[in-house]
């Protein structure tokens, strides 16, 4: 037998395991050598030197390796960020050491160790739409778009009648859609605001419809808490707020009055940004706090990155090629990037030729672990997610 050398990838511990066993290892080795087959490079924000020159030192102790900016040792600088770089068994005798010192490294010991087992992958469990039921984790979901919009970039006009909006949700049903997403205002670059009442007058007469007829969960598109509170009642079951909380503070109170799982959407006002990914995540944790305080439950939040909000394309692109840095809040992931200015500006195409790279997008999402991805083009997503589910969720079925 010729001698051969190749890579194997292990994305998490399950995985060491499978590949320390298959190489004939017995049961107790498996357990002692698969936290040392993983790798994981973290990066810790606004450290006071003292704290990262300890991070620092007992990171090397372990023999892995943390970069500080320069100026820490010396208490030149006030603040500094830490990427920390080691396997799982580093990181496991690095927060043993943290939990016993000082200066607030105990919290910090366990903020590590959640985000670690975040990085393990997302567990597969069943989430309660207010009586309709999703499975997430087990395959990509698709979420089908509906506006009710005369103003919206792609579709606007098309559905204003209720009876064409519930045949287009009856359609998208047939052709694979999980989940129904309504909404009564665009938010295409340059929109006009809409008041409260216009909103409603466009929505409510499409979710009455919808909720009697459609059998998979219904989400409300919107930013405002009356809104949503009224589609509530009118029998949505997934509330779907493109500001994250910011537009209209009482939007988390209606979620958790009514237990609907609530979609966190990241948007800003510009696109300047200190560190793309860091702040995005900052952001996150900002709103997933202020929902779980109103008293949202963090099993039923679900956070979308805001592919063509406050962000340039390069910007887009970035986060389209970052996507798994997400993982480490640990919350499911929806990908909205159908016919956007993103796939518009790429490959200079108008709104009607722009199914090709939406599918890209798509694909790369679910292979980057998005759960749900909300697409105009039902029929032809939902090929493009099976397909790619097939290459990338491998096991998936047998574990859950």
């Amino acid at each position: 037998m010729t001698v051969q050398v190749r890579n194997v990838e292990i994305k998490n511990r399950a995985q060491a395991l499978a590949e320390i066993a298959a190489v004939g290892a017995d049961r107790a080795g498996c357990r002692l050598m698969a936290p040392k087959a993983v790798h994981r490079v973290l990066k810790v924000s606004g450290l006071t030197p003292i704290q990262a020159n300890i991070l620092k030192q007992e990171m090397l102790a372990r023999g892995g390796e943390a970069a500080v900016a320069r100026g820490v040792v010396e208490h030149r600088v006030n603040r500094t960020d830490v990427l920390l770089m080691g396997t799982l068994k580093q990181f496991e005798g690095l927060l043993a050491k943290l939990k016993m010192q000082p200066f607030g490294l105990p919290a910090l010991a366990e903020e590590i160790r959640r985000v670690l087992q975040n990085l393990e992958g997302r567990r597969v469990f069943r989430l309660d739409c207010r009586g309709r039921e999703l499975v997430l984790g087990e395959r990509t979901l698709v979420m089908g778009i509906l506006n009710v919009t005369p103003d919206s970039f792609s579709d606007g006009g098309r559905f204003n009648d209720p009876s064409r909006a519930l045949e287009h949700a009856r359609q998208m049903v047939e052709d694979g859609a999980d989940i129904i997403d309504l909404g009564g205002e665009s938010t295409r670059p340059g929109y006009t605001p809409i008041p409260v009442e216009e909103e409603l007058r466009r929505v409510t007469p499409v979710l009455e419809k919808l909720a009697g007829e459609i059998p998979v969960p219904i989400s409300v598109d919107t930013t405002k808490a009356e809104v949503a509170r009224r589609a509530m009642e009118a029998g949505a079951h997934i509330i779907n707020d493109q500001w994250a909380l910011r537009a209209d503070p009482e939007m988390a109170a209606v979620a958790a009055r009514y237990d609907a799982p609530l979609i966190l959407m990241h948007n800003q006002q510009g696109t300047e940004y200190r560190d793309l990914m860091g702040d995005m995540i900052r952001f996150f944790r900002e709103s997933i706090a202020m929902a779980e305080e109103a008293g949202v439950c963090r099993d039923k939040i679900i956070i979308d990155p805001g592919i063509g909000f406050g962000k340039t394309l390069e910007q887009n692109l970035e986060v389209m090629f970052r996507l798994r840095e997400l993982d480490c809040l640990g919350l499911p992931v929806l990908l909205g990037t159908s016919r956007k200015s993103l796939i518009a500006k790429t490959l200079n195409l108008p709104v009607d030729q722009r199914v090709e790279g939406t599918a890209a997008t798509v694909a790369i999402g679910i292979a980057a672990g998005v759960d749900i991805v909300r697409v105009h083009d039902v029929k032809e997503m939902v090929r493009v997610a099976r397909m790619t589910d097939a290459m990338v969720r491998r096991g998936k079925r047998d574990n859950y």
